[in-house]
């Protein structure tokens, strides 16, 4: 008997057992699939399946002077306290000259869900249209396409996100750390090595107990960068990338260990070929405490532990990171190991009013860089918060200045899944950047 009209007779068994009260209680009359799957949001049901429907549109403009184009390694990371996005680092830099940055990014995604022997079985498309270099480009690309069926132990198969599990990294303090900030927070890898995701055939268990593994074949006849090309992808027939994953989730921790190789080692130059990430969350009130590490067969690790305290209205918290660095050509040959450290005091002074003072150091390889802060956020209204930072920043490097900055700024969430915010940064040298920004989410 299928579940849908187990439901129904038994929601019509209750409402003939009630009859008498049904002018006071109502009585519900029918269930759609949707809401025998336990699904909610923007759905659309059949017999069936059901549709869920989710999505965002984003947009962005940033006007001013404050582009620097690509730095290169980590010690020119320290102005990233503006922007960082694939490696171009958006940087005041009184060049005089005008700069300027349009991003509309838009997703939308459709999962369609129905009942079967072995649990639910779906059907994901996700499509998205991205800006490139703040040229637009409404062209609509498949970023998600694949089936999975499966509860308790899922199987997924077709063109999706990797199971790598990169989490559980993040440092606590107000400015983070410098390393951290250039891998996307958390610790990374130098090259991008064994890749992930792209076609994939993957399997997914809970054993219970807040224990989960995974096992993939990922990057199924994908790319690799070979030792000829070393910085672009090259098809290569055959390759492929195992990965596997062991997490835990439970009693206040979070914890996890990936593991990534593929088969193109012999191809790969300097890029890596395997890849491991491990990460630990774990919070005793008042004490909240992250260890990571991340390594690769490039002679790269990575390593990161922050702690934080809450007591009272104060939040303190402490970071520290190191990374080797090995001789791979991305980095003109330079090797050697690089350490940072970062320490903050946040202080909710009333409801809705928080107080930042943090600071950061790395020791990189060719300089060294620092950083301090002090910044506000206040919510002045229930949907309107105002935040402001005062700064400063040098590095060793002749070329990078001691600045002096400050940064304004206002975000508005009034509801119904709309925001928009806008801000406007300036530095001692004489660079300046304006932001604005407004997105709406589907869900």
């Amino acid at each position: 008997m299928k579940i849908r009209s187990l439901l129904l007779g038994s929601v019509a068994a209750a409402g003939l057992a009630t009859a008498g009260y049904a002018a006071d209680l109502g009585v519900v009359t029918s269930l759609d699939v949707c809401d025998q799957l336990g699904l909610s949001g923007l759905t659309i049901s059949s017999d069936d399946n059901c549709l869920v429907i989710t999505g965002n549109v984003a947009f962005e403009y940033d006007w001013g002077d404050y582009k620097i184009g690509a730095p290169g390694h980590i010690d020119h990371v320290y102005q990233d306290f503006y922007n960082n996005t694939g490696n171009t680092y958006a940087v005041i830099d009184n060049d005089g000259l005008l700069d300027s940055n349009a991003d509309v990014d838009t997703w939308l995604k459709f999962v369609g869900t129905a009942d079967s022997d072995f649990g639910p079985a779906s059907a994901t498309i996700k499509l998205i249209s991205e800006d490139i270099n703040g040229v637009s480009d409404p062209t609509v690309k498949i970023d998600e396409a694949w089936v999975g069926i499966g509860d308790t132990t899922m199987l997924m198969a077709g063109y999706k996100s990797s199971i790598f599990n990169k989490g559980d990294d993040s440092p606590l303090n107000y400015l983070g750390l410098f390393n951290s900030s250039s891998v996307n927070t958390g610790v990374g890898f130098e090259t991008e090595g064994a890749r992930t995701g792209g076609d994939v055939i993957q399997v997914v268990s809970n054993l219970g107990n807040g224990i989960s593994i995974g096992g993939a074949l990922e990057n199924l006849g994908g790319e690799h960068a070979t030792a000829g090309n070393a910085e672009h992808n090259v098809a290569t027939n055959g390759t492929l990338t195992g990965v596997g994953v062991l997490s835990y989730a439970g009693d206040g921790i979070t914890a996890h260990v990936s593991f990534a190789a593929d088969n193109a080692g012999h191809l790969a130059g300097d890029k890596s070929s395997w890849k491991v990430h491990a990460g630990f969350t774990g919070a005793w009130d008042p004490i909240k405490l992250v260890v990571a590490g991340s390594a690769d067969d490039t002679g790269w690790w990575n390593v990161l532990g922050s702690a934080a305290a809450t007591f009272d209205m104060f939040t303190l918290a402490i970071s520290g990171e190191a990374d080797h660095v090995g001789a791979t050509a991305a980095n003109g040959g330079a090797t050697g190991t690089e350490w940072g450290a970062g320490a903050s005091i946040s202080a909710t002074v009333t409801d809705g009013v928080t107080v930042n003072l943090g600071g950061r150091f790395f020791d990189g390889l060719v300089t060294d860089v620092w950083q301090v802060e002090g910044g506000l956020s206040a919510a002045v209204t229930e949907t309107i918060t105002l935040t402001g930072a005062i700064g400063a920043t040098e590095s060793t490097d002749p070329a990078d200045p001691l600045a002096y900055y400050g940064k304004v700024g206002a975000a508005w969430a009034p509801g119904g899944g709309f925001t928009a915010g806008a801000s406007l940064a300036a530095t001692s040298i004489g660079g300046y950047k304006a932001v604005f920004t407004a997105a709406k989410s589907i869900k």
